[in-house]
């Protein structure tokens, strides 16, 4: 920088010169003693087209017609400084006492071309410092150039200023400027104020700078900024210098127009999610600005949307940048950059089906980060929670927050949500809620209000798709369910059990339970239940059956048993058939488990009947064939038995009396 405003200096050196030699050098002669001057400082040529017209009333000073400057010898862009008109007023007095005090300098249509070559070759750099160049060198000690200069009033017009990095393959083209700059002392503070247009978008910009010549030579200093594009405004207070840059202060920043900032800096808008960002950012506190291009916010206050942020965070520059924050929030809404894959109210499910919008996650594209959160609410889109303290880690568009602790539907809820956008979207989650408002739960998951109660559920899922359609027709996972006195709405099974009724549902009917439990899986977006327990003193429930997620429907059958004694024994059982979508449940009595049970019974009763039949014929049969051997059968003992214990007792018989016999006796 310090190079383009010695350039400048020199030129109007060249040109007080001219001014001071009017009063004894003829006009034609003028624009050749200016030329020699400032290709004597600078190596470079000054071309002054048409004539030096003096002033002497009611300023002192000079006009000249179009001047330009030559570029590099590298260079093809042609000249690097041109204009179609140069006006300069100078304080006579001043003049005469041997200090330049420019009362006034004016450009019209200038335009300045700045270049790096692809060997680091830079235009600006004049005189000996330059690779190949001739001359002297521009610097503070030059003559004219240094400490006892003053402006002012800097007025320039249709001004454009062009940046040209071969290198980088990079061009910045500033058109249109209007721009006004005073400087009252050379070392003292100096000012600007100008409207111009970037890539396209218009802004202005007005700033100071508490020292001059330090802040031309990279020294950091005093300074302030404010820049206003479309919408948008930014006001800076603090220490700044052009080096690197640097600088640290207070920062105040208005962003509601993300578009206009964008295209100032030759970037896209980014695709703000709603409530984070989409209609308004702004952004106040301590800012520091690293040479190497890091940034640090510090006591920052941010507002997104409607949500406000206390802020410590730091960015990090690269291929991929970064930041890391400790966030500090009240009510949160993140269901957008989260796909808003939530039913109900919080996940835009529609009484007919899921959304099928797609969902966009650019959002998540735009940098990497590792946030510590804490807020008093934190909206998910598929989940809720109030109170939570996460950690919120993005990685090349992948999202994932670990939960350690967090109030959620009544309760406390942990666990961990990942959201991935690299190749479309999934979803996965492994959270388990404690002494949790299911009816709360289910309402914003799905969309389902007709199950009250409190307890724990614990639910692994994973899933993918382009919209939430998609998502909950894949749907797969696991989880198992423990509530306490609650109710199902919209239903009366003990009703329905007394008067073999169905039509025990609708709006004000419910059936109340002391204990309900289940397990389930999910596969292909539908969940089965295998092991769903209803319990309370007049009713117990047994189901089985699956809920499609995807298709928002049910086909379930319950067994309940109503009124039955103290041991279980008794009372009134029928089989329940629950079909239909969520909106429009079907209850009947299920006709074909009725009839498969009395099928059950009758085949029963009628294999007890044959068995006993069966039974007695054996036991006649059994008591002829003893009779006929001459036996009788003692209490549970086969006739095959007791005709061998006979056959036995009778060979004893006649073994005794052989041996009677046999020892003499009769």
């Amino acid at each position: 920088m310090r190079w383009i405003v010695r350039t400048v200096f020199a030129l109007i050196f060249v040109v007080v010169l001219a001014v001071g030699a009017l009063f004894a050098i003829p006009t034609e002669k003028i624009a050749s003693l200016a030329v020699s001057q400032f290709n004597a400082l600078t190596g470079r040529d000054l071309v002054i087209s048409g004539a030096v017209r003096p002033s002497f009333y009611p300023t002192l000073g000079v006009q000249t017609g179009p001047i330009s400057v030559s570029n590099a010898e590298w260079s093809s862009a042609g000249p690097m400084l041109s204009a179609q008109a140069l006006s300069i007023g100078l304080d006579a007095r001043a003049l005469i006492a041997g200090e330049v005090k420019i009362t006034s300098l004016q450009a019209i249509d200038p335009k300045i071309v700045l270049e790096r070559s692809t060997k680091g070759q830079e235009n600006w750099v004049f005189g000996a410092a330059a690779a190949g160049g001739s001359g002297g060198t521009i610097s503070t000690q030059t003559p004219g150039v240094g400490s006892s200069y003053s402006l002012d009033q800097a007025m320039i017009s249709g001004g454009e200023v062009v940046f040209i990095d071969h290198a980088a393959g990079t061009k910045v083209a500033l058109s249109k400027i209007t721009a006004r700059a005073s400087l009252p002392s050379y070392t003292g503070p100096a000012s600007f104020d100008l409207t111009a247009q970037m890539n396209g978008q218009d802004f202005s910009a007005k700033g100071r700078v508490d020292g001059f010549q330090d802040f031309l030579d990279g020294k950091v200093g005093g300074a302030a900024l404010d820049l206003s594009a479309g919408a948008a405004q930014i006001s800076f207070q603090g220490r700044a210098g052009w080096a690197g840059p640097v600088a640290e202060g207070n920062l105040q920043a208005d962003l509601a127009d993300l578009r206009a900032i964008s295209a100032l800096a030759g970037l896209a808008a980014p695709q703000m999610p709603a409530g984070l960002g989409q209609r308004a950012v702004q952004l106040a506190g301590a800012v520091t600005l690293t040479q190497a291009g890091s940034a640090h916010l510090r006591g920052g206050s941010v507002v997104l949307d409607g949500a406000k942020l206390s802020v410590d965070a730091d960015y990090t520059p690269g291929a991929r940048a970064k930041i890391s924050a400790k966030v500090v929030a009240g009510a949160l809404n993140l269901a957008s950059a989260s796909g808003g894959a939530g039913g109900g109210a919080g996940g835009g499910a529609q009484a007919q089906g899921w959304p099928q919008d797609r969902i966009d996650l650019s959002a998540l594209s735009a940098m990497d980060a590792d946030i510590s959160l804490s807020a008093q609410g934190l909206d998910l889109g598929m989940v809720k929670l109030g109170a939570v303290q996460a950690v919120v880690r993005l990685d090349n568009a992948r999202l994932v927050m670990d939960v350690a602790k967090a109030a959620g539907y009544g309760g406390t809820m942990a666990g961990n949500l990942v959201v991935n956008g690299r190749n479309g979207v999934s979803v996965a989650g492994d959270l388990a809620f404690r002494g949790m408002d299911l009816q709360a739960l289910l309402r914003d998951f799905g969309g389902y209000e007709r199950l009250l109660g409190t307890g724990d559920l614990t639910l692994k899922f994973l899933s993918s798709g382009n919209t939430v359609d998609a998502i909950m027709h894949k749907m797969s996972g696991s989880g198992a369910l423990s509530l306490t006195r609650g109710q199902v709405l919209g239903l009366d099974i003990a009703g329905m059990l007394r008067r073999l009724d169905t039509s025990y549902v609708g709006a004000g009917q419910k059936t109340v339970f002391d204990a309900l439990t289940g397990t389930f899986t999910i596969t292909g977006g539908v969940l089965r239940n295998d092991d769903l327990l209803l319990a309370s003193s007049d009713l117990t429930a047994r189901g089985v059956g699956e809920v499609d997620l995807g298709a928002r429907s049910q086909s379930y059958r319950i067994k309940a048993t109503a009124l039955a004694g103290a041991d279980g024994s008794g009372g009134l059982t029928a089989p329940l058939l629950i079909s239909g979508t969520w909106a429009s449940p079907k209850f009947a009595l299920d006709l074909q488990a009725i009839a498969d049970e009395k099928l059950a019974e009758q085949k029963a009763k009628l294999q007890a009947q044959l068995a006993a039949k069966k039974a007695d014929l054996e036991a006649k049969a059994r008591a002829e064939v003893a009779k006929k051997l001459g036996v009788t059968q003692a209490e549970g003992e086969s006739v095959q038995d007791a005709a061998r214990r006979a056959a036995e007792q009778a060979l004893k018989d006649q073994a005794a009396k052989a041996l009677g016999k046999l020892l003499g006796g009769n």
